[in-house]
Formats: C-alpha cells, sequence, structure tokens
C-alpha cells in the first residue's frame, strides 16, 4: 500500500462527503466509512463514495449472534469493500462466520478495545488487566478465528506486530502531534509512529475533516510518513 492514511468520512452530509473525498483523494489511500455515515446513506452513500475511486473501508463493528453477523456480511457484497469490521468480543463462532461470509476480496478486522476506552473504563465494565493485556487476548482470539487482522491503538500495535507477523493492523485515534486537542480520544499516537511500529492502516479522522484546509491537513499528514 503506497499510502496507508483511510480518511474516516463520517459526515452528515453525503454531497459535503464527496465533495471532501474528490478534494483529498492524492494524498490518502482509501476512505473509511463509520456507522454514522452507513446508517445516514445506506449503500447509495457507499456507491457514491465509491465513484471517487479510491478502496472503501466500512467501520460497521458488527457484533450478534454469528448467524446475524453472516447475514449483514453477506448484505454487504455488493458494495466491494476492501475492509470490513466486526467485534472481537463476539466470540470466536461470531468471527469465523462472519470471515466465511465475507467476499473473498475483503479482509475482516477485529475490533479490540475502542481508543475512546482507558482501563478506567475497562474495570467499570468488568473487565480486569491493562489495555494491553486485553488487546493481546482479543488479537490471539481474531487468528485463531482466522481474521486478517485486527484494529487496535497505537499504544499496542507494536506488541501484536510482534506476536501475529503476518495479521494486517488497522490504528485508529490517531493525532497529527501539532499540540492539538485529541476530543473524546483516550490512547493517542501520531500516524508515523503507528505506522513505525507495524500499522498497515492509519485511520485518520477529525484532523483532516475538520481542519481549515483539508487538503494541506492531509499533504503534512502523507509528508510525515
Amino acid at each position: 500500500m503506497s499510502n496507508p492514511v483511510y480518511l474516516a468520512m463520517d459526515l452528515p452530509q453525503l454531497d459535503a462527503a464527496i465533495a471532501l473525498a474528490n478534494k483529498v483523494k492524492a494524498h490518502v489511500g482509501g476512505l473509511k466509512l463509520g456507522l454514522e455515515f452507513f446508517c445516514a446513506h445506506g449503500h447509495h452513500g457507499v456507491h457514491e463514495i465509491a465513484h471517487v475511486g479510491l478502496p472503501i473501508f466500512l467501520d460497521l463493528k458488527l457484533h450478534d449472534i454469528p448467524n446475524t453477523v453472516a447475514g449483514a456480511m453477506q448484505a454487504i457484497h455488493v458494495l466491494e469493500p476492501a475492509i470490513v469490521t466486526v467485534h472481537a468480543s463476539g466470540g470466536q463462532a461470531m468471527l469465523e462466520d462472519a470471515k466465511a461470509a465475507a467476499s473473498e476480496h475483503t479482509k475482516v478486522v477485529a475490533v479490540t478495545m475502542l481508543t475512546s476506552l482507558d482501563e478506567g473504563d475497562m474495570a467499570s465494565t468488568g473487565i480486569s488487566g491493562t489495555a494491553h493485556d486485553q488487546v493481546m487476548r482479543l488479537a490471539e482470539l481474531a487468528e485463531k478465528a482466522g481474521l486478517d487482522g485486527i484494529v487496535c491503538s497505537g499504544h499496542e500495535v507494536a506488541g501484536v506486530h510482534k506476536q501475529w507477523k503476518s495479521g494486517f493492523f488497522v490504528v485508529p485515534g490517531l493525532r497529527p502531534g501539532n499540540g492539538k486537542p485529541t476530543g473524546d480520544q483516550k490512547r493517542v499516537v501520531t500516524p508515523r509512529q503507528a505506522r513505525d511500529d507495524g500499522a498497515s492502516v492509519l485511520v485518520v479522522g477529525r484532523p483532516i475533516t475538520r481542519a481549515e484546509d483539508p487538503v494541506l491537513a492531509a499533504r503534512e499528514i502523507e509528508a510525515t510518513l
């Protein structure tokens, strides 16, 4: 992959999302469409964004009983996504069925621990240990289930890469390191650090989508890689 940056396109207006994608497409490697986008615009919106000509990452974080997740995965075949997410905490059977139901050209990656969570949040939901421990456990489960890789923060990607050499690793919650606020993200690193530590895909959203000059912001991030 020449440019590992996928732009998170969670914009409420489809026309604005298409316009932004066309503006920055020379400086990103793909487009990530998340739950907000999919709920607002559905299959039609994905098809429209696909006309930009970049790979599509459907970040739907599917999490349900195995049969339901398999059905959902089959329902998005027509969209031809390059990457789709499921929740690792759905268990091995769900992960196996998700992978079996996916298109052969789609990478299925498991979300381990959201970058908006820290160890205090883990404890409040009954999960003991450190964030690193939890990510490593779920990465092992995803590998055992035959998935292509996982989603984790930049804090864990080096350890997971060491454990799973052939894995495909998506790292969200990235910030350029220029002193700007991190918003609701708690475990952040720079795009360059994540790439050096083994990330396959770097998901960047607000540092580009909310920049005064999105093209310049995308170019500056690209230049660091």
